[in-house]
């Protein structure tokens, strides 16, 4: 049976894997196993010059005719120039080369290190072997491949093509390496908490529903931790954090994907100004060691990550750029022509939490390029958190902003039971008028909170928006492996 949507070359590419099976090659090899990579290869020449060393990977280019060959060989950690002869390799594992090796190709090669008379750090090859054969091809413009939704769906040839891809998601993993490092060493448990929850609780945004069979019963995709983790603080955890992936049912942009990785952490005894002072750190020290500096162009902006962080009031930063009060927020019937004077449609019910969040988010938000903690939020759009000391409209609780976007998101944990049970039937209240992103009733979490949470302080950062920062992206997407697209039919042609 013939592989489908093959062109003419690769075609001649699926023949010459079965030519080759039959001629007793495996174009499929086993395993191939070296002491070095590439780079280390290269960064050694002057130790390693006499001795025959071995490196594999995917063949990248391939120049020369005749006698003799130049081959680029791409492993993960770097490229190696090969050279292939045919006084070295004999007539028939030349030719073998030359009639069955293409670009894309595995090979396994041994041979000796010298340089070019240009500089270059080459293998002469004395023996290679195939270890995965390629059937199709990569197009001479996948060495700089640039269509965005190609990169997006064959995420596979971006790597390949865009070196600076990979090393994107090097950085990405090193980047949540580090924040793990600083919260062990801070005395934090890393925990696993449900995925799959009967209640979508713990934020307010719409959730994916899903069925479980076996307990009969509708369940939904988790829209955050948070619940789940603060039992563990009324179990006797003292310090607790997840990085865990989360999954709203919301729009698609270059801030938002459906599906995203968020780190939450609970730290009991302490308050949201404990988390603030320990954020800044945190932040500080993942930049300094992913990236050799605190400092980082984002957005054209050069964001600087040395503590301390601007520190401004809700109610402050929302005069200064909106030039409103939560007075007049407050009072619905100025709703509509406050929304007109500032050029703002409301999708969403018109409830005093959503023109509260409509209103930042539209007019505030964009102004907070360095690191800005916003401190002192009003208590309608703050259902989890614990009102201040000296006003009951206002809660303990800070959102951090760099770029313009919200990175961080923390607060003073609310642990009176009965005033957490009155905002959950407020919030059900506001779903019953329409709001989709309203939170529902958890009895279970208020009956943990009866048996007692101590006073705390939590903490969200988006671990997506953290990497686009700190690798000066401006698209989710850039960040995220395989990112969210609309599906394709299989017999859809994409232009190539």
């Amino acid at each position: 049976m013939e592989l489908p949507n093959l062109n003419e070359v690769e075609r001649k590419r699926a023949e010459l894997v079965q030519i080759l099976k039959a001629s007793g090659v495996d174009p499929y090899g086993r395993r191939f196993i070296t002491s070095f990579n590439n780079k280390y290869l290269k960064d050694h020449f002057d130790e390693l010059i006499d001795k025959v060393i071995e490196a594999r990977g995917r063949i990248m280019a391939i120049r020369g005719h005749g006698k003799a060959s130049f081959v680029v060989l791409r492993d993960f950690s770097s490229d190696i120039q090969l050279y292939f002869r045919l006084d070295n390799l004999g007539e028939e594992k030349y030719n073998f080369f030359k009639k069955a090796i293409d670009i894309g190709d595995f090979i396994g090669v041994k041979g000796k290190l010298f340089k070019t008379h240009t500089g270059e750090i080459t293998i002469e090859v004395t023996d290679f072997e195939l270890l995965t054969k390629a059937i199709k091809v990569l197009p001479e413009k996948y060495h700089g491949l640039k269509d965005t939704e190609l990169r997006y769906r064959r995420r596979y040839l971006d790597l390949i093509a865009n070196r600076d891809v990979l090393e994107t998601f090097v950085k990405r993993s090193k980047i949540i390496q580090k924040i793990r490092e600083v919260f062990d060493k801070s005395g934090f448990i890393e925990v696993e908490t449900p995925m799959l929850q009967p209640i979508a609780g713990g934020a307010s945004a719409r959730p994916f529903k899903t069925y479980y069979n076996a307990l009969d019963q509708e369940m939904y995709l988790r829209i955050a931790p948070e619940l789940y983790l603060k039992r563990l603080i009324v179990g006797g955890f003292e310090k607790v954090y997840e990085i865990n992936r989360n999954f709203r049912n919301e729009g698609i942009s270059t801030k938002h994907n459906p599906e995203f990785t968020m780190l939450e952490a609970y730290w009991a005894y302490a308050d949201y100004t404990d988390v603030m002072n320990f954020v800044e750190n945190l932040l500080y020290e993942v930049a300094l060691s992913v990236n050799g500096t605190p400092k980082v162009t984002f957005l054209g902006h050069e964001i600087d990550f040395t503590p301390p962080f601007r520190r401004i009031k809700f109610e402050e930063a929302l005069n200064e750029y909106a030039g409103v009060t939560l007075e007049e927020l407050r009072d619905l019937s100025n709703a509509q022509s406050i929304l007109n004077r500032l050029d703002i449609k409301m999708d969403k019910p018109l409830t005093v939490g959503n023109l509260i969040n409509e209103v930042f988010d539209k007019k505030v938000e964009e102004h907070l390029i360095q690191p800005t903690f916003v401190y002192e939020f009003p208590i309608e759009i703050s259902p989890l958190a614990k009102r201040t000391s000296y006003d009951p409209h206002m809660v303990d609780r800070f959102e951090l902003f760099i770029g313009g976007l919200e990175l961080a998101n923390a607060f003073s944990e609310l642990n009176d039971p009965q005033d957490q049970y009155e905002r959950f039937y407020e919030q059900m209240e506001a779903k019953k008028k329409g709001d989709v992103e309203a939170q529902e009733m958890d009895m279970d979490y208020i009956e943990a909170m009866e048996y007692g949470l101590p006073p705390t302080g939590g903490l969200g950062i988006g671990i997506d928006r953290l990497v686009m920062i700190l690798t000066g992206k401006d698209s989710i997407r850039e960040v995220i492996l395989f990112p969210q697209l609309k599906k394709k039919e299989v017999n859809e042609k994409e232009e190539e």
